[in-house]
């Protein structure tokens, strides 16, 4: 028997048991044991917060919410526990927002690797919608089509709405993009920076948020 069936089989004999039924917990302490080292890791100050809650969703929806039929209980606890990790990334985003000086707006001027969004050190007035889905929002919409105009020479699917709506939280790492692309991290983070900031910028203050 597979590691999969296995726990498909530890599943199936748990939710047959009530809950909070020694039986039950035994048998949930044991999926637990197989799944653990399977789940997402990342190294970051929330993650164990995250898989906290990981694990307090599964022992109470693991017979109610979890669907066999439609993948394994590792994808099914992957999905919720990076959903997690999401929500407390935002959380963290918007609370450093909130409290940094305003009228103050950084891009690194050492690595160009190292792109800092123009959101990072916007100082949100009370009542604000949160500044991180406007952005969104903004990027998604792209109104006039000038971010989707806006693109690598060349590579029309590599331009300013795809790269901000990535770089945002929970953003992919330049590495990954260039890897997804085909193209050097520089050449990427180059262009982001001398094409798609000013865009961010004039959009932050056409808002008011700078």
């Amino acid at each position: 028997m597979s590691q999969l069936e296995e726990l498909r089989r530890l599943v199936e004999e748990a939710c047959g048991h009530p809950p909070g039924s020694p039986q039950r917990q035994r048998l949930l302490t044991q999926i637990i044991r197989l799944v653990a080292g399977k789940l997402w890791k990342e190294n970051s100050s929330y993650y164990q917060d995250g898989l906290q809650q990981t694990w307090l969703y599964f022992c109470r929806n693991i017979c109610e919410g979890y669907d066999p039929d439609r993948g394994t209980v590792i994808t099914w606890l992957n999905v919720y526990l990076k959903h997690r990790l999401q929500d407390l990334y935002l959380k963290i985003q918007e609370d450093q927002i909130r409290k940094a000086p305003s009228n103050v707006l950084q891009l690194s001027s050492g690595d160009k690797s190292e792109i800092y969004d123009p959101i990072e050190n916007i100082a949100a007035p009370p009542d604000t919608p949160p500044i991180l889905e406007n952005v969104k929002l903004w990027a998604k919409c792209d109104k006039s089509g000038d971010l989707r105009q806006t693109h690598i020479q060349g590579r029309p699917d590599v331009n300013c709405q795809v790269l901000i709506l990535k770089r945002l939280p929970p953003e992919v790492s330049w590495r990954e993009l260039a890897s997804e692309y085909g193209l050097t991290v520089s050449t990427l983070s180059s262009f982001y920076q001398r094409q798609c900031i000013p865009k961010l910028r004039q959009f932050a203050q056409d808002e008011g948020y700078l």
